[in-house]
């Protein structure tokens, strides 16, 4: 009787999982800027990734974080290196700027510092960082000081090893960096006009990182991207 009382619990965990339960997640709600809504369908290739979502002017300059998942906001990852490239169950401390090196450059204003990139002893405030979802979320987040005028949404998304036959293992050997990420980190955004509000707003894919995080340029051809481009498969914004 016990072991099927155990088989029937496992199987409402997964039926939950599989059901398309949506998941809510706060950041920043202490500050008295703008209020954003973000929605998130996870695509069939979503797998534990990384993200960051953050907004800047109309000519790229970056106001603020926004979100970021744990993992690459305190440098604590759940995989830690075993040596000979292979990889154990963490947490370990690492040291990955191929992980969203678009993001890393931005909130560094493209000069981009090893020393600078989020670890344990400089870490992005807990106010903007949260565990990674397992599913559809939600994301309330709100601005430090309220937006103004035209301004851009941007989120840049990551996951680990992911390779296809463009991004093989094989592409770079020799880079770690690489070896960590393979397909890119996809970059999406949005431009929202504060004095003219839509309803919804969506953001789209326009471009990729470099693969291996030697320099913070959005890189605008997605033809070689396959599941990269499914980790999320609709990604809504609303203004509340």
């Amino acid at each position: 009787m016990k072991k099927i009382n155990v088989l029937i619990i496992v199987l409402v965990s997964v039926a939950a999982t599989l059901s398309g339960q949506t998941e809510s997640i706060t950041a920043n709600q202490a500050a008295k800027g703008t209020a954003l809504q973000l929605h998130f369908e996870a695509g069939e290739a979503h797998n534990h990734p990384s993200f960051a979502v953050w907004v800047e002017d109309m000519q790229g300059n970056f106001i603020q974080t926004l979100f970021v998942t744990k993992s690459v906001g305190t440098g604590i990852y759940p995989y830690k290196p075993a040596g000979d490239l292979k990889w154990e169950k963490g947490p370990g401390r690492a040291h990955r700027p191929a992980a969203l090196p678009y993001w890393f450059h931005k909130r560094d204003g493209e000069k981009l510092q090893d020393a600078n990139i989020p670890d344990p002893d400089n870490p992005v405030p807990d106010a903007y960082t949260g565990a990674t979802p397992k599913q559809n979320f939600n994301l309330a987040v709100s601005t430090d000081e309220p937006l103004k005028g035209k301004v851009r949404v941007l989120l840049e998304v990551n996951q680990p090893w992911d390779v296809n036959e463009f991004w093989t293992n094989a592409k770079y050997p020799e880079n770690t960096q690489y070896l960590t990420s393979c397909q890119p980190a996809v970059i999406y955004a949005v431009t929202i006009d504060l004095e003219k509000t839509m309803d919804m707003y969506y953001l789209n894919p326009i471009g990729h990182s470099h693969p291996y995080g030697a320099d913070g340029k959005l890189y605008t051809n997605l033809t070689t991207l396959t599941t990269a481009l499914d980790i999320f498969s609709k990604i809504k914004l609303k203004i509340e």
